[in-house]
């Protein structure tokens, strides 16, 4: 059985919005559920602490941080019509980051072997100078450097299963080709980025793998799209650490999509994720809490990722069953990506010399 972490921080419920589908309770009922199946006394605790400035001004610009800091002092306001801050969300993201930082220290360590970030508010739509999307500090992107500054990691891949695309990592690492995207996400849809034909620029193209699905793909093709086309890049990458943006909000059941997955769908893609970070990286897996706004699916799916993580042989704890919409085809789209990327069935190919040759270029 695996040593598998959570983070967690009863401070994260501070930050949140009556009326907002990102409110404290999506944590709250998560944890509650996790306690009463007894998931809690299996796990290794990692402790939640700020995170240090200088690994939030890793990614994000100086001005932005005084920002928040500002609206926080002064009781809050909105970064943009769907993201608040209030008078503890400050602290809170720094908790959620913090958190995070020390859940990669764990794993990189061998103090675990894999582990779950429960934290909010989630981070893959902020970019290095503005807040959006829910999203404050860029929970993600922050980790994957803190993880080449402080251990020496040199390759890391963020996948990210959220159903809206992850603009901010996107963003963040566009042109940096130590930091593999991959993306399955609704599209179009909020925040309206995330084309196949977004690659990454400079010595970074080709760095970023976009799966922008229409509605109504359910878990056959997510999972397809992680066998034939994350799978294949992952090994030509060659990661050392994997970082999963988890976010439920594809569920059949979400109230912000529409799209077709279900919890156990969900379960086959974590243990895809396991396969691969087993085979490259030594099971090195982090994952963190982004979207997910049905809370009885956001709490049996964090419950069933904790018991794939583990290596249980239990089957995903799924009371929703499966989408009773059929699944709509993304034959065409498998194909048009496996000739952006250069994808093969059956071959896979050497690391692009670009994706080597990055130097000092960002600081590293």
């Amino acid at each position: 059985m695996n040593r598998t972490a959570i983070v967690y921080d009863p401070y994260n419920l501070r930050h949140t919005h009556e009326g907002h589908p990102e409110n404290f309770r999506r944590l709250k009922q998560t944890m509650e559920l996790l306690a009463e199946e007894g998931m809690l006394d299996k796990l290794v605790t990692v402790p939640s602490t700020p995170a240090p400035l200088e690994a939030i001004l890793a990614v994000h610009t100086p001005q932005y941080l005084e920002r928040l800091q500002a609206l926080a002092r002064h009781g809050g306001g909105q970064l943009d019509p769907d993201t608040y801050v209030n008078r503890d969300s400050y602290e809170a993201a720094l908790r959620a980051t913090g958190g995070l930082l020390n859940l990669v220290d764990a794993v990189l360590w061998r103090q675990a072997d894999n582990g779950f970030a429960l934290v909010r508010p989630p981070g893959h739509h902020a970019l290095r100078h503005q807040g959006m999307g829910f999203c404050l500090f860029a929970n993600a992107a922050i980790a994957a450097r803190w993880a080449q500054r402080h251990h020496g990691v040199d390759r890391v891949l963020i996948v990210d299963f959220d159903v809206h695309h992850g603009n901010g990592t996107q963003d963040i690492f566009f042109k940096d080709p130590s930091v593999l995207f991959f993306s399955t996400h609704q599209y179009p849809y909020y925040p309206g980025t995330g084309a196949a034909t977004e690659l990454g620029a400079d010595k970074a193209y080709g760095s970023t793998v976009n799966v922008p699905f229409p509605p109504h793909v359910g878990d056959k093709g997510y999972l397809e799209a992680f066998q034939r086309i994350l799978a294949p890049v992952a090994r030509r990458f060659r990661p050392q650490l994997i970082i999963l943006s988890a976010g439920f909000d594809a569920h059949w059941l979400d109230p912000l999509a529409s799209m077709g997955l279900s919890i156990t769908g969900y379960a086959a893609l974590t243990q895809e994720l396991m396969a691969l970070a087993d085979e490259l990286c030594g099971g090195r897996l982090v994952c963190v809490l982004e979207g997910g706004y049905h809370l009885q699916v956001l709490a049996h799916s964090v419950l069933t990722t904790f018991q794939v993580l583990r290596g249980e042989s239990t089957h995903p704890s799924d009371p929703f069953g499966p989408s009773h919409a059929d699944e709509r085809s993304v034959h065409n789209l498998f194909g048009q990506l496996k000739m952006l990327h250069n994808i093969r069935d059956g071959a896979y190919y050497s690391l692009p010399s670009r994706w080597l040759d990055w130097g000092d270029d960002f600081g590293i």
